[in-house]
């Protein structure tokens, strides 16, 4: 029996190493594969594989990672099998591809591009690089979906094969009126249609006389001639570069202007940010929902995710809904019945998971674009109607270990984003890229550059070069003064602080910059030197107030290090500084803000126990800031930790933290949400929660209810004024994010991730 195990595994490897010999990927395929491609892989529930056309990239290493990693967003599982075996069965699948050679393109590329854009008109309806219309799909990689042979049926014979999605639909209401269109999706009690003229049209079947659904292509039959059929399959067949982005009017029936943006709070019935408004208040001003009915809320319908660890905050647009999930697929959903109008998915190559979080935290939108920052540091923009990708630019190289997980930041033309930087010697920075383009427009660094008097008074030796700084959370913007606000996190390491002598400017910081060119207008910090890994992405909240008899523009944070600040946010003046957390490591602040550190508070190699532990005593999870009670509410969680320190050097895109922390176990982590008055700093109220969340944020909305969750799933409903329990609903997983409400039909909703599903509830 030993002898046998020890064969075994050496005739399976010697098996996959022979060339020719397809009958192990063959096994392996019947074994993973059959049940949903067929057992000649021909298709059945899922595509036919014998083609050689591949969606999802048709090199031996794109088709290795679909088999191990799966396709986020669909129905395509994982298998992490080895190397060996996984490429054995991509052997076996070239093996069944159609012999004899390809079919050679006798049509003009070039004159295909003409007529596509052209007196063929197809662009009217079908969208290629980002251009064109919506009513059809998409075509810019239909070349590797499609051979010249199904693309001439298709043209021909529009009618034969129709793409899920893009079936003919025809409904007919009890007064006469119709609606004819493709069919982006139904069930057994809604229906979702794109009409001629791309209006989409959320519909319910209870208001409809008449649902049909003719097998005819809304595409019409083609008069062109043979020659010039020919000229557009070489142009579809042929891989070209993008002619460039042509000029961008976004549609007549959907457009978040940056006007819109700016008035969000005039729009209390959508989510337009993922602030909610360009401040940072994350506040609802609907008033459906209130202390005397809140008792009443009732789920009303789920989306589900297709993966775990969800931390989303949605955006939702004149009755849409959008949506992004762990590694970066995302859906518009009706936000009716939660109904996917379309779904992105986007493969996502072996990052440094060890730099980042596995998620992505949302959308930004502006003018009828869609726009996400990704894993791999790319910044994608997708067409808000129908899901398609309009551009797709890299901000930085993901290989060194840089990342995006945070929704951008729209403002005037311009999408801002910042990276994930902290923990792997790599230093931050922020970024504006042209909205209708994707072309960078300038780059503001977390760390001082040389030629700052900075860099060298702030940082010993070279640490600079390594300094972290990360920029991961999404900013505010100030419209009146046209000023950015971006926050940054922990200097590198984190915790060694003895190999970077100084404050360490800008890390901990809140940057005041111009968006038009990235220049730093002034900057605070929060926790100089941290070595506690106290990052200050919190919220820069931005609000007006009389402040101590003064009219004046204030910005104010919970931050990380369980302080409440108070700035002006035209000067960076320091106002005010109290604790709203538990805390051992400070004094207090003096009067320009500048901690008073205690000793035996620095990490060492022995441990020094200190509160908060490094999640802090609240962290990315959204506040909120109601202009009715005027109180800040605040996620609160309440920690303590031994910290301990360690040097190594540096290797840029490998962990380098300088050791860490270890929770008390016997303080836990209780959480609370609290009240704050934010111009004395005083906690009005606070309700305790089980167990703390960095990431479950609160809502503030006009009815004088304050949502928000437990990490053990609770999703709660609390007076405004005085912090009464209300409501709860037990959402079966860890809440991760932050809620949101919206109104469709005269009802407002609460919606909010849980772990792997979207929930919404509303009155009865």
């Amino acid at each position: 029996m030993r002898v046998i195990a020890l064969l075994i595994p050496f005739t399976a490897t010697a098996l996959l190493a022979q060339p020719g010999d397809h009958a192990a990927g063959r096994r392996l395929f019947q074994r993973s594969c059959a049940g949903c491609h067929g057992e000649n892989a021909k298709g059945g529930r899922a595509p036919d594989l014998t083609s050689g056309n591949f969606r999802w990239g048709g090199a031996d290493a794109d088709l290795i990672r679909v088999i191990q990693k799966g396709i986020p967003g669909t129905q395509m599982p994982p298998f992490p099998m080895p190397d060996d075996e996984a490429r054995a069965i991509v052997d076996y699948l070239r093996s069944l591809k159609a012999a004899g050679p390809e079919e050679k393109l006798t049509g003009n590329a070039d004159a295909g591009r003409a007529l596509f854009f052209g007196s063929a008109q197809c662009s009217r309806c079908h969208m290629f690089a980002g251009q064109g219309g919506r009513l059809g799909p998409d075509l810019t990689s239909i070349r590797g979906e499609r051979k010249p042979a199904e693309l001439r049926t298709a043209i021909l014979d529009p009618s034969q094969s129709l793409r899920p999605g893009f079936e003919t639909a025809e409904v007919k209401f009890a007064d006469g009126r119709s609606v004819r269109g493709v069919r982006k999706n139904d069930d057994t009690f809604s229906v979702q249609i794109m009409d001629a003229n791309e209006k989409l049209h959320l519909l319910l079947k209870k208001d409809l006389k008449q649902v049909d659904k003719p097998h005819v292509s809304m595409m019409p039959n083609t008069k062109l001639p043979g020659a010039q059929v020919e000229d557009l399959i070489a142009f579809l067949a042929t891989p070209r570069e993008s002619d460039g982005a042509s000029a961008w009017k976004p549609a007549s029936d959907f457009n978040v202007s940056f006007d819109r943006l700016k008035n969000a709070a005039n729009e209390p019935q959508n989510w337009l940010t993922y602030w909610g408004d360009l401040k940072g208040r994350h506040y609802s001003g609907l008033a459906s929902i209130t202390p005397a009915n809140v008792a009443s809320l009732a789920s009303k319908w789920s989306y589900q995710f297709a993966g775990t660890g969800v931390e989303v905050t949605p955006l939702v647009v004149d009755g849409l809904m959008f949506v992004t999930g762990p590694l970066n697929n995302a859906a518009a959903l009706d936000a009716r019945t939660g109904r996917p109008i379309w779904k992105y998915t986007r493969p996502i190559p072996e990052v440094h998971s060890h730099c980042t979080v596995m998620t992505n935290r949302g959308f930004a939108v502006l003018g009828d674009r869609l726009y996400m920052a990704t894993l791999d540091a790319h910044l994608v923009a997708l067409d808000a109607k129908t899901g398609n990708v309009i551009f797709d630019v890299v901000v930085d190289d993901y290989k060194k270990g840089f990342s995006i997980t945070h929704a951008p930041l729209a403002i005037d033309g311009k999408i801002i984003v910042g990276v994930t930087a902290g923990e792997c010697a790599l230093t931050g920075f922020v970024d504006a890229f042209d909205a209708a383009t994707g072309k960078k427009l300038w780059r503001t660094w977390a760390i001082a550059q040389e030629g700052d008097p900075a860099r060298k008074s702030s940082w010993s030796g070279n640490s600079a070069e390594f300094g972290g700084g990360p920029t991961w959370m999404t900013g505010t913007y100030d419209a009146e003064t046209d000023t950015l606000y971006w926050t940054t996190g922990n200097p590198s390491p984190d915790y060694d602080g003895s190999v970077r002598e100084g404050d360490n400017l800008y890390t901990c910081s809140v940057l005041a910059l111009d968006p038009n060119t990235g220049r730093m207008k002034w900057y605070f910090q929060f926790t100089p030197h941290d070595v506690h890994d106290w990052d200050a992405n919190e919220t820069p909240v931005l609000i007006d107030a009389v402040f101590r008899g003064k009219p004046r523009k204030l910005m104010i944070q919970a931050n990380r290090n369980a302080f409440f600040y108070v700035l002006d946010r035209t000067t960076g003046e320091f106002l005010l500084g109290k604790p709203f957390a538990k805390q051992t490591w400070a004094k207090g602040l003096d009067d320009k803000g500048r901690p008073i550190v205690l000793p035996n508070t620095t990490p060492t190699p022995e441990g020094n126990y200190v509160c908060p532990d490094a999640a802090g005593g609240t962290n990315w999870a959204s506040p909120s800031y109601d202009p009715r009670t005027k109180l800040f509410y605040v996620a609160v969680r309440e920690a303590c930790a031994v910290y301990t320190s360690s040097t190594k050097p540096p290797r840029p895109g490998e962990p380098y933290v300088g050791t860490g922390q270890q929770e008390d176990a016997k303080v836990g982590g209780p959480g609370a949400i609290r009240a704050i008055d934010p111009l004395t700093g005083n906690i009005k109220w606070s309700y305790p929660l089980h167990t703390g969340s960095w990431s479950a944020g609160v809502l503030a909305t006009a009815g004088g209810v304050v949502f928000g969750s437990s990490k053990d799933g609770n999703l709660v409903a609390v007076d405004s004024l005085t912090g009464k329990l209300l409501w709860h609903y037990q959402t079966g997983a860890e809440i991760l994010s932050s809620p949101i409400s919206y109104r469709i039909d005269g009802k407002q909703y609460i919606a909010i991730a849980a772990n792997s599903v979207l929930l919404t509830f509303g009155l009865p």
